[in-house]
């Protein structure tokens, strides 16, 4: 959700620095000309004192974003033994996931994807179909291969498994030549 707010904030800020300088081109270039009172300048003045207050705050928080370590990010799953710590990547993962699903007959073009959770992995499977076989029933081969595969291999619990079936591919036909 974060990171929602800061694109909005980012797609406004970038808009609002656009604008202003537009703006501030076409007045100081002559282009609009302009006549104003005190009381219009002076609302001018404490409007743009308001936009420069609100546009640095949002200067610090995208100058935070920038320099901030993200911690959400894990490269790797860490854990303990008896005979020293373990660490497997994700990208080791998301591999034993597309080599498990792809054990299931009637599954291609596979893709992985690995959220650590503290209840385990959670991982999404995305996977094209031959239409053959009955998706519901793939869905579940898959993701009961896919948990029992990296549980047993990696020794990290999974708490989900979730497939999403992309397409169906259309078999090719061959035309059988006579000659």
């Amino acid at each position: 959700m974060a990171k929602i707010v800061d694109r909005l904030m980012l797609f406004i800020y970038s808009l609002s620095i656009g604008v202003i300088s537009v703006v501030a081109i076409l007045l100081l270039s002559g282009a609009i000309p302009y006549d104003l009172t005190y009381d219009w300048e002076q609302r001018l003045i404490w409007a743009g004192i308001i936009a420069a207050a609100v546009l640095f705050l949002m200067s610090i928080r995208f100058f935070y974003i920038s320099v901030r370590r993200d911690r959400t990010v894990t490269h790797s799953i860490d854990q303990r033994t008896e005979f020293g710590d373990i660490q497997i990547s994700v990208e080791t993962i998301e591999n034993l996931c597309l080599k498990a699903a792809s054990r299931v007959r009637g599954v291609r073009d596979l893709k992985s994807r690995i959220k650590v959770s503290q209840s385990g992995l959670d991982i999404a499977i995305r996977a094209v179909v031959d239409g053959e076989e009955s998706i519901p029933g793939l869905t579940t081969e898959v993701q009961k291969q896919v948990h029992d595969f990296v549980e047993d291999t990696t020794g990290i619990p999974v708490s989900s498994v979730s497939v999403y079936i992309a397409n169906v591919v259309q078999a090719p036909s061959f035309k059988s030549r006579v000659e």
